[in-house]
């Protein structure tokens, strides 16, 4: 794993990749790298603006690469069941789900969900279900979902998944990134008892430059603040594209394991894709059988194609 760069990327023509928020940042630079050693991708955006320009970009890159754009807003369910229904494909060998708000002011999804769990977690339990024939029907196929290194600021409370006795934004970001990791280490548990092939597995970027970190600077104003931001960014933080590369390694390495979880070599913070350290509760069984259910619940995806393996609940 020393040294793993994009060039390691093996040849994935004939694949079918969806990037969720694949319009910048990380999951742009994944998207790309996907495209350019021959996946087929999809660019899986809130914004069609934002999208569109994402996706010409990526052509104008990767000139003769297979990318096309559709619009998926992870806080509205209407959005996510309109994603998976006009999805084109039979097959599905990447599902990556990187799309995230990070320390967001207290708001609601259009489900009534807090915004960071709703997005960061339910969206994608959401997508990720409603997905699964294709993904299941797909030899070799990957789930990967972009955490953080900040999940172990704070485990979640299966009692308050919402946030509703007390909001303080990173505490509801950590949770988030937290239901991130019990989510794989669910799925890979219940894909294992199904005898699938399909792998789950985790990664996060370090700290790597994109906009996640002044977003909420930015929607209250906080114009001090997000020059601060922009000033640790440009010396400290790493790029986009090195910050992609532990999701790369997650989707595309041969060696990679069911519920395991990469990051940046150097402290967690940048480097080459390197096994991370992750906080001993996100593999708690108990812990990710409750939040399946809790989720399973909130957003009416029920896992169909799993259901009747060992420790399913409802």
């Amino acid at each position: 794993m020393s040294g793993w760069n994009e060039k390691a990327i093996p040849d994935q023509s004939g694949r079918v990749a969806v990037v969720t928020g694949a319009n910048s940042g990380i999951g742009y630079a994944a998207a790309r790298e996907l495209a350019r050693k021959g996946a087929r991708v999809v660019l899986a955006c809130r914004s069609e603006r934002r999208g569109g320009e994402a996706r010409d970009r990526l052509l104008s890159e990767v000139p003769g690469a297979e990318a096309e754009l559709a619009r998926l807003n992870l806080g509205d369910l209407a959005s996510v069941r309109e994603f998976a229904t006009s999805y084109p494909y039979e097959r599905l060998d990447l599902l990556i789900n990187n799309a995230g708000v990070m320390a967001l002011p207290y708001g609601t999804t259009a489900d009534g969900f807090e915004t960071q769990f709703g997005t960061n977690h339910l969206g994608h339990f959401a997508l990720a279900g409603l997905l699964l024939p294709s993904i299941l029907a797909t030899p070799g196929a990957r789930v990967v979902t972009v955490s953080s290194g900040m999940h172990a600021v704070a485990n979640i409370d299966i009692h308050d998944l919402n946030s509703e006795r007390r909001y303080r934004r990173w505490i509801a970001y950590a949770r988030s990134k937290t239901a991130n990791l019990l989510f794989v280490h669910e799925l890979a548990r219940r894909l294992a008892a199904h005898g699938s092939d399909v792998i789950a597995a985790a990664a996060h970027p370090g700290y790597a430059a994109t906009n996640l970190q002044t977003a909420g600077v930015q929607m209250e104003g906080r114009t001090v603040a997000e020059r601060f931001v922009r000033v640790g960014n440009r010396f400290f933080a790493q790029s986009a594209e090195a910050g992609a590369l532990p999701t790369l390694y997650a989707a595309t390495a041969p060696d990679v394991s069911p519920d395991s979880f990469t990051g940046p070599s150097l402290a967690g913070w940048r480097g080459s894709p390197a096994p991370s350290w992750r906080a001993p509760w996100t593999r708690n069984d108990e812990a990710g059988q409750r939040l399946w259910s809790a989720s399973e619940e909130l957003t009416g995806v029920t896992y169909d194609a799993l259901k009747g393996c060992p420790g399913h609940q409802r």
